[in-house]
């Protein structure tokens, strides 16, 4: 048996990390780029910002910011459109999560055949994905799903109406820009959810029984600069070396989750797709319930002793509690995060649909323990 660990991307980090990818892509012979964004960072003048440091490249540029919040196929499809009008030979992603998956199917769909359902990795669609595909850099403006650093995309197919995981390794972006001052904008609560989702990335790959001791190592170090970091940014937002670190973070989680993910995302997913809820706010709101799922099983003593170790890192903090469930809890309502399902739109009428939905979510097959679909309603239910 062998394992292989993948770590390829470039990242460039710090405040001037703009002028410094710049000066990377003076060096790439790109003709013509398509940004891949959203409406509000064209209207916060971030997308702007962006271009006035590309300025000297000697590289056009084409802004399609049509990348909604959970994005959908007809986001891809008119960024394909937008790709092939202009002429373009490579791709930017910049912002959050969202422009970043759209940007990565973009350069699918500009270089295999549709439709894009097929290419789903639960169907084995990676093996279809042969043909050479255009470099998409990424410039993330949220320091939350790492997707920088991802090997995936997660689009809302139309025929299904789910969030389906396209991966292939040669979506992962060839260079990251983390420049902390891209982030600042950021109101308090995206930064708490999107900081949470880094920090959920971070513990369920650590949670993941694969062996790979050197994401083990980066999710924990991830989850230890989360909680010294994450509080500072969402209080002081133009705290750069917070923001710089949470960054990192995301990145970090990112890279970890190789590993796989767990329950935590299988419950969040669906939230996303039927109530439009903010990924990061979705797994801040199922977080602790699926660890008290967790807490409550029979689980090995490598398992308890991952546990602890989490839970060892708000050691020191007014957070630390006998239970990890109960250190996040304390931690994530200290960042804002009002819990309850039923508090965000969620009735108890909707959660037989929600765990139908999320037992088809292939996230839970690294989950620490086997799960059914009894088990994802009994934690909704708790979560509600």
């Amino acid at each position: 048996m062998s394992n292989q660990f993948n770590f390829p991307t470039v990242i460039i980090s710090g405040e001037n990390a703009l002028a410094a990818f710049a000066d990377a892509l003076k060096k790439t012979g790109h003709k013509h780029m398509l940004i891949v964004t959203d409406t509000m960072l064209v209207k916060l003048g971030i997308c702007q910002q962006v271009l006035d440091a590309l300025k000297d490249t000697g590289i056009q540029f084409t802004v399609f910011d049509g990348a909604e919040p959970n994005p959908v196929e007809a986001n891809v499809e008119a960024g394909a459109e937008a790709y092939t009008e202009a002429g373009c030979d490579g791709l930017i992603a910049l912002g959050g999560g969202s422009p970043m998956d759209v940007a990565k199917t973009i350069k699918i769909a500009v270089s295999h055949p549709s439709p894009l359902a097929q290419y789903d990795d639960a169907l084995g669609g990676d093996a279809l994905l042969v043909n050479p595909m255009p470099a998409c850099y990424a410039i993330p403006t949220t320091a939350g799903t790492g997707s920088e650093v991802g090997r995936c995309s997660v689009i809302i197919m139309r025929d299904s109406g789910l969030k389906t995981l396209i991966f292939h390794p040669t979506l992962l972006p060839p260079i990251a820009v983390l420049d902390p001052l891209l982030t600042v904008g950021l109101p308090p609560h995206i930064t708490a959810a999107t900081g949470i989702d880094a920090y959920t990335h971070c513990l369920e790959a650590y949670f993941v029984s694969a062996f790979h001791p050197m994401a083990d190592a980066i999710a924990v170090e991830g989850m230890k600069l989360i909680l010294e970091n994450l509080r500072v940014a969402v209080l002081t937002g133009t705290d750069l070396p917070a923001r710089e670190k949470m960054q990192v973070a995301a990145a970090m989680g990112a890279t970890a989750f190789q590993k796989g993910l767990g329950m935590i995302h299988s419950l969040a997913h669906p939230l996303s797709t039927q109530f439009n809820t903010h990924h990061g706010l979705a797994n801040a709101l199922l977080l602790p319930a699926s660890l008290r799922f967790l807490e409550a099983a029979e689980l090995t003593d490598e398992q308890k002793n991952k546990f602890n170790t989490a839970n060892d890192l708000f050691k020191g903090s007014s957070f630390h509690s006998e239970k990890l469930s109960e250190s996040c809890t304390a931690f994530f309502e200290s960042l804002g995060i009002e819990f309850g399902l039923s508090n965000h739109g969620i009735a108890d009428k909707d959660l037989t649909g929600l765990a139908k939905e999320a037992i088809g979510d292939p996230c839970h097959a690294t989950n620490m323990v086997v799960i059914s679909e009894a088990d994802l309603l009994a934690t909704y239910t708790d979560a509600l």
